[in-house]
């Protein structure tokens, strides 16, 4: 009889990758337990803002009314939450059980995309883990806002483009975009930038067929809300509310969020300043002007080079803002959740934060891969953003559709730290030369600066 040789221990790597799974779930179940109790535990959570909007235009659908019911605000979300109600009742529980599906497919997402844009296996994991484990985005999905819906899409559209040459892929591609800007209006000054996409380096040069696939699907998803923008407002629209922010960004006042909120202020006012959209854009253009006119151009821009981007990377970001506190510091105080727990989630909430802005910008002085045309895109994107957030209105909600980058950036500079403790080989799209270190640390202070010095420089509770 012959007896099996006893099986070898696993190697050290594996099992620190099957310890690090196990760390994971675990931390992963700990913060969705924690959420969960914080937003049902005393009573649900009561819905702000927005929220209201759409919860009331989802019933609306459902009991008849039209699939449109504005042009400030997109009609996905509304269409998304009648959907569920019908299958399951007028229950928020429904929403935020199919919400937590799609914000983890955006963690297996991003892993897909960073692998994509040259991170390590290790990176793309440690990216999705700080996505996932996050309770700030993790809350995302107990909330009526389609934050995560977008994202989903958006991250969906992405890994798609990747791989666009097929023109069954860049049918889907467009399918999402097309969806995604249904779901919020980000991407409808940038989405003829994903057409770089279909740019190859062999021949053809531009993949047209694809390319083509791509927008007709794009077209196709969005048609019909166009056509009812044609026909109530004279013009092709989905929503239209840049204007309205345009005016209260040119003049909020605060760093932080909901401290003496003049979105929710203004909202009433510009709906009722005129009959139609023209009419109320045109009217608040004349108010942008004059406010130019008053302050000067310059003086504009720094006001809002000093305000805009703290509010953006604000460690007070929507979760926390939601959490008991004083009202003039901008707590809103609609969850319910005992002082322990809500002191338990502002401190993963900053910690998280911190550490993900502050890789982040190490990331990125680090990072040496030469872009292709995902990279391209993804910094284009960025920029976009950047560029766009410095006149409009800004919430820290606003940062989610960055977070899945910046998540990618900090996940490749701590698994290249991981690496160098473990002496393994270390992230190959980083380099880190005492120049590019220098660079990330002076970085890293401005992002933290952004994130934590709002609130010390307004003193919002002063008299």
């Amino acid at each position: 009889m012959t007896l099996a040789a006893p099986a070898s221990p696993p190697d050290p790597r594996t099992r620190r990758r099957r310890a690090a799974a196990a760390g994971f779930l675990a931390l992963f179940a700990a913060s969705q337990a924690l959420l969960w109790w914080a937003y049902w535990g005393n009573g649900a959570k009561r819905l702000i803002g927005d929220e209201n909007t759409y919860q009331a235009w989802a019933l609306s659908i459902l009991d008849g009314g039209a699939w449109i019911q504005s042009s400030i605000w997109p009609p996905l979300q509304p269409l998304l939450l009648a959907s569920l109600y019908s299958l399951a009742g007028p229950h928020v529980l429904v929403v935020q059980l199919f919400q937590t599906a799609l914000f983890v497919a955006c963690g297996g997402l991003l892993r897909d995309l960073w692998r994509h844009l040259g991170g390590s296996v290790a990176a793309a994991n440690t990216a999705a883990a700080l996505f996932l484990l996050n309770p700030a985005t993790a809350a995302y999905a107990h909330w009526l806002w389609p934050e995560v819906p977008h994202l989903f899409l958006l991250l969906a559209a992405l890994c798609l483009l990747v791989r666009a040459t097929q023109p069954v892929r860049a049918l889907l591609a467009g399918a999402c975009v097309g969806l995604a800007m249904l779901a919020k209006s980000l991407l409808s000054a940038f989405w003829p930038f994903l057409l770089l996409a279909f740019v190859q380096r062999g021949r053809p040069r531009f993949a047209g067929r694809a390319a083509l696939a791509f927008v007709l699907a794009l077209a196709a998803v969005t048609a019909p809300a166009l056509w009812h923008g044609w026909r109530e407002t004279g013009r092709p629209m989905i929503a239209d509310s840049s204007v309205y922010n345009l005016w209260v960004g040119l003049t909020d006042r605060w760093r932080s969020d909901y401290v003496q909120d003049m979105g929710g202020a203004t909202l009433p006012a510009f709906l009722a300043s005129g009959a139609t959209p023209q009419e109320r854009n045109a009217i608040y253009l004349d108010k942008v002007r004059a406010l130019v006119a008053e302050r000067g151009p310059f003086r504009i821009l720094a006001d809002q080079w000093g305000r805009q981007y703290f509010r953006l990377f604000s460690a007070k970001t929507s979760l926390v803002s939601q959490l008991p506190g004083p009202a003039c510091a901008g707590y809103l105080s609609v969850y319910r959740t005992p002082a322990w727990l809500a002191g338990a989630l502002m401190l993963a909430n900053a910690a998280f934060h911190a550490v993900i802005l502050a890789a982040a910008a190490f990331g990125i002085a680090c990072w040496r891969r030469r872009p292709d045309r995902l990279a391209l895109l993804a910094a284009l994107f960025l920029a976009y953003q950047l560029a766009l957030f410095l006149l409009i209105h800004v919430k820290a909600r606003f940062l989610l559709p960055m977070l899945p980058f910046l998540c990618g950036l900090a996940g490749s500079f701590l698994a290249m730290l991981g690496s160098r403790i473990h002496g393994a080989v270390g992230e190959s799209a980083l380099a880190t030369t005492a120049p590019r270190l220098a660079l990330g640390a002076v970085l890293a202070a401005l992002l933290l600066f952004l994130a934590f010095g709002g609130p010390v420089l307004d003193h919002p509770c002063a008299g």
